[in-house]
């Protein structure tokens, strides 16, 4: 009897704590399908900042998933997770080493399927389609690419600042935007309240020559030559935490660039490989559970052993397992991407055509490597992340670019392989300008630029809402490249007046482009009957039907215009 008693009190104990376990769960708000369910987790402080935690989840049909954790200061340690299942997801924690509060922690939470007010929330994350040849969201509805380039714009801005930026472009249909995850980098030594983004930034040095480079791996992967460490400060990222999760709440995808690679300097060729991958991986699950796609890093020649690096660090960091859509930036009017046709990690090709505005230029842009190699297996989608950026100083004139002649580069690239995308620029909003009457410090030659908020209304920006209302009007994912429907170029040698075509492969949708209006005459037989006709004014978004005369359509005037034909 007295050992019942005894015994009794724990019993309740027990019982209470597994009652107070339940309520918490049963009190704990659903996470919606495709949101975001995150969780901390408290270390002793004996814990260090290198202690990995994963987390392994079983989604509730079975499927295991397993997604690594990211220490967030002090003795906090976070896991971030967007669920693709409705239903109750559970979980339980390891870390290296096994540290008390990291590992072994069991739990789990319930998503459900609710109406989201964002696309992302509605049809679910961005992926390849199935034919490789565009986007789509996990539903299978086809996502269009209209992205808009504020390189700088998520470390510099106030939070007021960066909100009212991008309702701009979401009320222009932007769909993207595209922004470095690193400080300092050239133009940005660090973020709006003087944090940088690990450690020992101050220390970055060039990678040595070829022979100290090729000297010092052996050792390295001995063990016999300490490589250098950085160390993550959380304080900069909690800061671009909300940057990010802005970008999504608008409904807009964030492109973010993990590191950068044009200068010696820049943090993807100044840390050793070990650390660029290191901070990739971070940054990923950090922000794996945003809707996003992943640029390895900048403006760089990927050629040589610099490309042979690049390669073996995507592999590490996103080879063998799912992730979101990776990509890779190189430089202006470079085309590496046959060097990198077997990487698995590279689901997408960017490419930047740059802010030429010389004949050679215009000839790239329309009739150079993505109209040359589009068919090369495997398909990708392919999309111009940096066509010449309006008020940019062209190289060759030094004049420069108009709302003209940054849309008619825009209009080229969509037509110049599969249509996928494209991205736009202004001169101001890519650098988050502030410095009235000059030009962006780390680019000088690039012209005086107008403010990020003088710059946001660029007429180039409003063209770009009706660019998407047109494309977003008809099947812009079945369109494929085919100059063949010309009867004959108008154009003749001048790269500044050539008509791009592209149709769908059943031949019901066709979209030409007319750089300077005229007349253009299609081969017979491309015309159908009962296909609607008509011209679309990219400076306006107006529309008016038309007609063939002998397969031969006159523009309105001598500026620029698209030809629709569409069978509804």
């Amino acid at each position: 009897m007295r050992t019942r008693l005894a015994t009794r009190p724990i019993q309740l104990f027990c019982s209470l704590l597994c009652l107070l376990s339940l309520a918490a769960n049963a009190s704990a708000q659903p996470i919606q399908l495709w949101g975001r369910w995150e969780h901390s987790f408290r270390a002793p402080a004996t814990a260090t900042p290198d202690t990995e935690l994963t987390v392994e989840l079983t989604s509730p049909s079975g499927r295991f998933v397993t997604v690594a954790g990211f220490w967030d200061g002090g003795a906090t340690w976070r896991v971030r997770f967007m669920p693709a299942e409705p239903g109750t997801w559970r979980y339980r924690t390891r870390s290296i080493p096994p540290v008390d509060g990291l590992d072994g922690r069991r739990g789990e939470f319930v998503c459900e399927h609710a109406t989201g007010r964002t696309r992302f929330l509605q049809h679910g994350p961005v992926r390849v389609s199935a034919n490789g040849r565009f986007f789509e969201h996990a539903d299978g509805t086809p996502f269009f690419w209209l992205g808009d380039t504020v390189w700088y714009g998520a470390i510099l801005s106030a939070k007021v600042d960066w909100n009212a930026y991008l309702a701009d472009r979401a009320r222009k249909g932007f769909s993207v935007v595209h922004f470095n995850a690193v400080a300092p980098r050239n133009g940005v030594p660090a973020d709006g309240n003087g944090e940088v983004s690990f450690a020992g930034a101050d220390q970055l040095q060039p990678p040595g020559s070829l022979l100290s480079r090729l000297a010092t791996a052996p050792l390295q992967l001995l063990g016999l030559k300490k490589q250098d460490r950085v160390r993550m400060n959380p304080r900069f990222y909690r800061r671009l935490d909300e940057r990010v999760d802005a970008v999504n709440s608008h409904g807009l995808l964030a492109a973010i660039v993990l590191t950068w690679g044009l200068r010696p300097v820049d943090s993807g060729n100044a840390l050793p490989e070990t650390e660029v991958v290191r901070l990739i991986r971070y940054l990923e699950s950090r922000y794996g559970a945003n809707h996003v796609v992943w640029i390895v890093t900048g403006d760089h020649p990927y050629e040589g052993f610099s490309g042979e690096r690049w390669k073996r660090i995507a592999r590490a960091a996103f080879g063998g397992r799912a992730h979101a859509p990776v990509t890779t930036h190189p430089m202006g009017m470079r085309w590496p991407w046959e060097r990198f046709r077997d990487e698995a990690w590279l689901d997408f090709i960017v490419y930047q055509s740059g802010h030429g505005d010389d004949a050679d230029t215009l000839r790239w842009i329309h009739s150079g490597p993505p109209m040359q190699h589009w068919q090369d297996p495997p398909p990708r989608p392919i999309v111009n992340l940096e066509p010449p950026y309006e008020g940019h100083l062209g190289y060759q004139s030094g004049r420069p670019h108009s709302d003209y002649s940054t849309r008619r580069a825009i209009y080229w690239s969509l037509l110049n392989a599969p249509t996928a995308g494209v991205s736009y620029g202004a001169h101001g909003v890519w650098s988050w300008h502030t410095a009235i009457g000059s030009p962006p410090t780390d680019h000088p030659d690039t012209g005086v630029a107008k403010s990020w908020r003088e710059a946001l209304s660029l007429p180039g920006s409003t063209q770009m809402r009706y660019l998407g209302e047109f494309f977003g009007s008809i099947a812009w994912w079945t369109l494929r490249p085919d100059p063949k429907l010309l009867a004959e170029q108008p154009a003749g040698d001048d790269p500044a007046r050539h008509i791009s075509a592209s149709r769908s492969e059943k031949g019901d949708l066709v979209v030409v482009y007319l750089p300077v209006g005229g007349s253009m005459r299609l081969k017979e037989g491309v015309v159908r009957d009962r296909q609607r006709a008509e011209w679309f004014d990219p400076r306006t978004g107006r529309r008016m039907t038309t007609s063939a005369t002998q397969d031969q359509f006159q523009a309105p005037d001598q500026q620029d215009w698209v030809l629709l034909l569409n069978t509804k």
